[in-house]
């Protein structure tokens, strides 16, 4: 929820910086790319450090590090202190979602293990919608600083998680049996190669590539490089194209805000779905739901059209984020799961540091909506393709090493 809460923030802050700032939309994309490029970094550190000294310790950390920072950045003043302030914000938010997921699917019984990792991220909806709120109701009247200020608050949930959130046992038990010199917890009695269980406890980024493993990690590498495309090109600059369609800063905030109601319907009915037809085909089916979507939006000359399509989008792009983050997890053991999943998700925040920029310069240059959204229907579509062509389906039961 307050992954989400930074991130839609954010993209209303766009908006507004544009006319305080005089930014055009090659800076505009810039400040995005900033942020991602930060995400990228702090999902392949976090990964590293969540594998060898726990899933707990960088979830609070993380929170903790993007919450400060995002209230530290309503002091920017100017653009080169928010871009500075966008890439450390970046870092914590980019390192705590994949061990948010990792963690999630460590701690769930298996056979509901899927159905809670995407219940979980289907909380992102909710820290949308509370964004759309009060950049409706604060910022669009108070300015961005006060929005940014706000945004620091969710800093006070490490209180609670300090008392109350305990470590995977997954994690623990990995943890023991490398003591023991046991290696991988279980997860694997000898590597492929011939090495030791205790041989293989020592992972390294190179393993990913290990023959049982080259096809997963291929086909999630090119996901989370779609999906963070897609996503951080359209939904960043939701509110300023639909300012650039000719609406005020108040009608357009508040046409993202009933678009961001359909995120969570999109996450609760790929939850149902995912137990019941299995990972690759929902996420398949989510991601080609996006793809249809974007094209709508592009071609959208109406009020109704617009909000109808920009609906789908927010549906069908949050429900495929919730299949990818109950996909990735199940694809390793638990000695390279954290790593497995920080790494991918390092891999799809370069898609997300491209899509930004990328946007502003097409825009900039005198390109329509509807030629940038035909963008995005490319880069879902190849999606689909390498999940159904190459993707692995999870045996979702003893995926995590469980009976």
């Amino acid at each position: 929820m307050v992954d989400a809460f930074d991130v839609g923030l954010f993209s209303f802050v766009l908006a507004l910086l544009a006319a305080d700032w005089g930014l055009g939309p090659a800076e505009r994309g810039l400040l995005g790319s900033a942020n991602s490029l930060g995400m990228a970094v702090g999902a392949f550190l976090a990964g590293l450090i969540a594998d060898r000294w726990g899933r707990r310790l960088v979830f609070m950390g993380t929170l903790l590090f993007f919450s400060l920072g995002t209230m530290l950045s309503a002091l920017a003043l100017g653009f080169g202190m928010m871009l500075a302030f966008r890439f450390f914000i970046g870092l914590g938010l980019g390192g705590e979602l994949p061990i948010a997921a990792t963690y999630v699917s460590e701690t769930a019984p298996p056979r509901e293990r899927a159905r809670a990792v995407v219940m979980a991220e289907s909380f992102w909806a909710i820290g949308w919608f509370l964004a759309a709120l009060l950049a409706h109701f604060i910022m669009a009247r108070h300015g961005w600083r006060a929005g940014l200020l706000l945004g620091g608050l969710p800093a006070l949930l490490i209180l609670y998680a300090r008392r109350n959130l305990p470590e995977s046992k997954a994690f623990l038990r990995l943890k023991t049996d490398r003591r023991k010199g046991r290696g991988d917890g279980g997860d694997r009695d000898r590597a492929a190669d011939g090495r030791t269980a205790a041989d293989a406890g020592a992972v390294s980024a190179g393993q990913l590539f290990d023959p049982e493993h080259r096809r997963g990690t291929v086909t999630l590498w090119t996901l989370w490089w779609a999906i963070n495309f897609a996503y951080y090109g359209m939904f960043l600059w939701l509110p300023s194209l639909m300012m650039a369609r000719g609406f005020d800063v108040v009608q357009s905030f508040e046409y993202v805000l009933w678009m961001t109601v359909a995120q969570l319907p999109g996450y609760l009915s790929a939850a149902w779905l995912i137990e019941r037809l299995g990972r690759r085909p929902v996420l398949a089916f989510y991601l080609l739901g996006t793809a249809v979507a974007a094209y709508g939006f592009g071609q959208a000359s109406s009020i109704a059209a617009l909000l109808g399509f920009g609906a789908a989008l927010n549906f069908f792009n949050l429900g495929a984020w919730g299949a990818l983050y109950a996909y990735t997890p199940e694809l390793y053991p638990t000695a390279l799961r954290a790593r497995g999943a920080g790494t991918a998700a390092a891999i799809g925040r370069l898609g997300a540091i491209v899509a930004p920029y990328a946007v502003g310069w097409l825009l900039g240059r005198g390109f329509t909506q509807a030629g940038v959204f035909w963008l995005f229907v490319t880069v879902l579509l190849l999606a689909v393709a390498t999940l159904l062509l190459l993707g692995p389906e999870t045996k979702s039961r003893a995926a995590l090493g469980e009976a």
